[in-house]
């Protein structure tokens, strides 16, 4: 086709791809396409979107021709499009020189975008506006379509080994030009100063269409990187963004929105407080959403740690260092750090307490360890030893300060929540517990906190915005102040970049957070006895099965007071996975925290003696007053864990108990009808066996006796009321509605029919075996030695 009719069809193709930016329209959807389930179409698509496939041959056909392609501003994240319905320019260059205001009977704003930012915006949005699309069989995120192609053009624009490939193009030897800065439609106000790329004024500056290859990759990465920022980790309230800007940029949005006339371009500006009130997005990222943002973070590890040595000589580095390598060296800090921060802030926040949060932590641990995926090999050896992390990561820890701390200290606060007898909630502490227990780690971020506690010397009255003025996201030859050669300013300029100048630093080896761990600590020993107790409760019952179990239910049974555990379902495998989890966390915690061995001891001595003499846990923590027993905040916490629980048992007559849903109701209520009438009927004659002395006596009295209840009823005239008729001996009858005691009568019934066994004597065998069954009981019980009463 002709330029011109491809570039009519380009819009309408990138749509049916990628699907509209309403979520109506599905498209191809990449996030459900996979291999095992749809071999041919997940080949098919890969390959025409693939860097050097028919897809992005048409885009850079389009791009040397300089075509525009408008991006309406309201699909753009909330705080962007609350800043440029205001008429604030954001920072970030990407947006720079593309706003265009409606003409008259327009329905809104649109950026100006070059065919490929237009392909990238629309591909990199689709993981936001089609994550509600239904889905008819499960999908594993990190096998789809979409996720192989971000790994695909993560490596194709930022290679760790070699240069971006050059653009194909139709004139041998030719590369496409960027496009030239046009200049704004209206004036406005930018956060920060006005931050051109320094690559794109130097390819605009070009006299010929030849542009270097080098800056033209540069140019590629730049805004693929920009693009997936912008689009992944730009979501949240309009207060955060004008928080993130610097000092003075508040001043100037202060001014402007004084000045601003509501005559301007035929609609008024919104106000500061209707925008934050109108683009506080509920922003809910999904597990699929995470994972590619993880994704995004290892590789620009990667990325970075590609990086060659630098050459001794300054003067060599000045002229040796391509443009690619000086991306990778700022790559980190001045495009993801901040916004990855307020990413993960959020979520940390605002992800449900239950084990999907394990995606955000593995992202979240990702990023706070690249020196796993630096090139580097650690040395081969026949034990595997811990990795000590090297003195030479101390910068970014200290320039990441906040990732490692602040966060630390909003997973501590959701750790105390969760539920840690879960394999899958202990698997998570015991996962961050040994990340930040690796040698050397926590004595490099104790040395960050103490760089930023130190305190400020005087500093002349225009270098503050040393601590304020870098906004990380900007491009990234932006302009740029001289670097920071004292430790200490770059600790400071982190946190308060990030968190202003008011923010009141926690720090994470101080007193309260160390008081957090404590609390932590104990919750650990407390779900280890329960996790234990589980055990042994789940070994007991599989012990106490017999065969004669199935016929006759035991008071505990009936009692019901076990209340159970997700780990009783699960089996003992996981009961052990979960006990070791937390005994190597709370090893760890020791570690980071140099927690003292006496006091750690002395805590699970005392969760030890939570059990009393009869194996069971001590009661919730409660408060004495005039009405009883009433739980505390840990005690509600200690119920709702199942950490702790009231032994409720039924206190009355088991013959009044209410019907249980293994019972069959009707033959409860007629057992207790006939069982009621023979009890009346021979009333004197059961009181006389049970008076003998013989071991018929004693037989009679442990089988038609309840002990238990006898002493409940003398001491106790509540239970006494609400007991039927009398305590003393009598025939209880309702075992026999249980359903397993019908389906074992049946299953006896059935295997005498085949030995020839007719309905009597299969009844006389099985009161033969019953008989024989009570007199075992009787020598094997307390029924053996005579009552005291």
């Amino acid at each position: 086709f002709s330029l011109k009719e491809l570039h009519g069809i380009f819009p309408w193709l990138v749509e049916s791809i990628f699907g509209s930016l309403d979520g109506i329209i599905v498209g191809w959807n990449l996030r459900c396409l996979q291999g095992r389930t749809n071999p041919t179409e997940y080949s098919v698509a890969l390959d025409f979107l693939d860097p050097s496939g028919p897809m992005m041959k048409l885009v850079y056909k389009l791009q040397a021709e300089e075509y525009r392609y408008d991006f309406p501003v309201s699909y753009l994240p909330g705080p962007v499009k609350a800043s440029i319905q205001e008429q604030v320019l954001p920072e970030c260059s990407l947006y720079h020189n593309k706003v265009q205001f409606p003409s008259s009977g327009g329905l809104g704003l649109n950026l100006a975008l070059n065919p490929f930012e237009y392909y990238m915006f629309y591909f990199a949005i689709s993981l936001i506006t089609q994550k509600n699309s239904a889905v008819t069989h499960h999908v594993s995120p990190s096998n789809s379509a979409y996720f192989i192609l971000v790994d695909t053009y993560l490596k194709c624009f930022l290679p760790t080994e070699g240069s971006v490939l050059p653009p194909p193009s139709s004139n041998p030897g030719g590369a496409i030009p960027s496009p030239t800065p046009r200049s704004p439609a209206v004036p406005f106000t930018s956060y920060g100063m006005h931050h051109t790329s320094l690559l794109k004024r130097h390819i605009a500056h070009q006299p010929s269409v030849n542009a270097d290859p080098a800056s033209q990759e540069i140019w590629r990465s730049e805004t693929l990187l920009q693009i997936f920022v912008e689009m992944w980790l730009h979501h949240y309230s309009l207060e955060m963004y004008q928080k993130m800007q610097s000092p003075h940029v508040k001043l100037e949005v202060l001014h402007y929105r004084l000045s601003i006339s509501s005559k301007h371009h035929g609609s008024p500006a919104q106000s500061s407080y209707q925008a934050l009130h109108a683009y506080q997005e509920s922003f809910k990222p999904t597990e699929e959403h995470v994972l590619v943002v993880r994704l995004l973070v290892k590789h620009l590890h990667a990325f970075s740690n590609s990086l060659k040595p630098e050459p001794l000589s300054p003067s060599a580095h000045s002229h040796t260092a391509s443009p690619l390598e000086e991306f990778k060296r700022v790559v980190i800090p001045r495009f993801v750090q901040e916004k990855l921060y307020i990413f993960l802030q959020h979520c940390f926040g605002h992800w449900p307490l239950d084990a999907s949060f394990r995606a955000v932590l593995e992202m979240w641990l990702s990023y706070l360890q690249p020196w796993r995926y630096a090139p580097e090999k650690p040395p081969q050896s026949a034990e595997p030893l811990p990795r000590i992390v090297s003195e030479k990561w101390a910068a970014f820890i200290q320039e990441n300060l906040l990732m490692y701390t602040k966060l630390f200290v909003g997973f501590l606060n959701r750790a105390l929540r969760t539920d840690l007898v879960s394999p899958k909630n202990a698997l998570m502490v015991f996962r961050v517990a040994k990340v930040f227990a690796q040698p050397n780690l926590a004595e490099m971020i104790l040395k960050g906190e103490q760089l930023f506690l130190e305190p400020e010397l005087v500093i002349p009255h225009r270098q503050h915005r040393l601590f304020m003025a870098p906004t990380l996201s900007g491009s990234f030859f932006s302009s740029w102040p001289p670097a920071i050669t004292d430790a200490s300013f770059k600790v400071k300029s982190h946190v308060y970049s990030l968190e202003g100048q008011d923010f009141q630093y926690k720090q994470m080896f101080g007193t309260e957070v160390r008081s957090l761990v404590l609390k932590l600590a104990q919750l650990i020993c407390q779900a280890q006895q329960t996790a234990k107790s589980i055990s042994d409760h789940s070994a007991e019952t599989t012990v106490s099965q017999s065969f004669f179990s199935w016929f006759r239910f035991t008071p505990s049974e009936m009692n019901g007071s076990y209340t159970g555990n997700d780990l009783d379902e699960i089996g003992q495998d996981s009961i052990k996975k979960t006990d070791e989890y937390l005994e190597k966390a709370l090893e760890y915690l020791c570690q980071i925290f140099k927690l003292n061995e006496a006091q750690l001891t002395q805590m699970m001595m005392k969760c030890g003696t939570a059990q009393d003499e009869n194996g069971k846990k001590q009661l919730p923590d409660c408060i004495e007053s005039e009405n009883g027993l009433i739980l505390t905040p840990l005690g509600r916490y200690q119920i709702i864990n199942g950490l702790r629980r009231f032994e409720v048992q039924y206190q009355g007559d088991t013959e009044l108990q209410p019907i249980r849903s293994y019972e069959n109701a009707t033959l409860v209520r007629l057992l207790f009808r006939l069982s009621s009438a023979l009890n009346e009927r021979f009333a004197d004659q059961m009181d006389v066996l049970c008076s003998r002395e013989d071991f018929v006596g004693r037989l009679c009295r442990y089988h038609l006796t309840n002990p238990h209840l006898i002493q409940k009823i003398r001491y106790s005239p509540v239970v006494k009321e609400r007991t039927s008729q009398n305590c003393g001996p009598r025939i209880s009858l309702r075992f026999l509605a249980s359903y397993r005691t019908l389906i074992s009568l049946l299953m006896i019934y059935f295997i005498a029919s085949w030995f020839y066994i007719g309905p009597v004597g299969c009844t006389f065998i099985i009161l033969i075996g019953y008989f024989l069954y009570a007199i075992i009981m009787t020598f094997f019980s307390e029924g053996w030695k005579p009552h005291e009463h």
